[in-house]
Parts: C-alpha cells; structure tokens; sequence
C-alpha cells in the first residue's frame, strides 16, 4: 500500500509542478499513460492484466 501512496503522490507532484520537477525520476504521468495504452492495445491479455493489478490493489 505504500508503493500506491508513493505513485500517488508522485502523480500529484507532477501535476502541481509539471514534468520538470527536479526530485521526480522522470515523467510519472507519461508512463502510467503508456502503460494502460500498452495493455490496452493487447486485447485479451491486457484486460487479464488490467483485472490482475485491479485485484493486487484492491486487496
């Protein structure tokens, strides 16, 4: 649950800063934006991925 809180806030941080907040490690949003268009373009097993990290962060 911590490491849900640290993207989080990572996540805020950059919307409040903008990319180029100097104690990110790199763009937070743009990765969390390639990553679901990465799951999203591979059909089936990205929606058995999707439904895998919804139950490991639900629980």
């Amino acid at each position: 649950s911590a490491g849900v809180a640290l993207i989080a806030l990572a996540v805020v941080v950059q919307v409040i800063f903008g990319a180029t907040a100097a104690f990110l490690p790199g763009d937070v949003v743009g990765s969390i934006i390639g990553i679901v268009g990465q799951l999203g373009g591979a059909n089936l097993v990205g929606l058995v991925a999707v439904a895998l990290l919804y139950t490991l962060f639900n629980k």
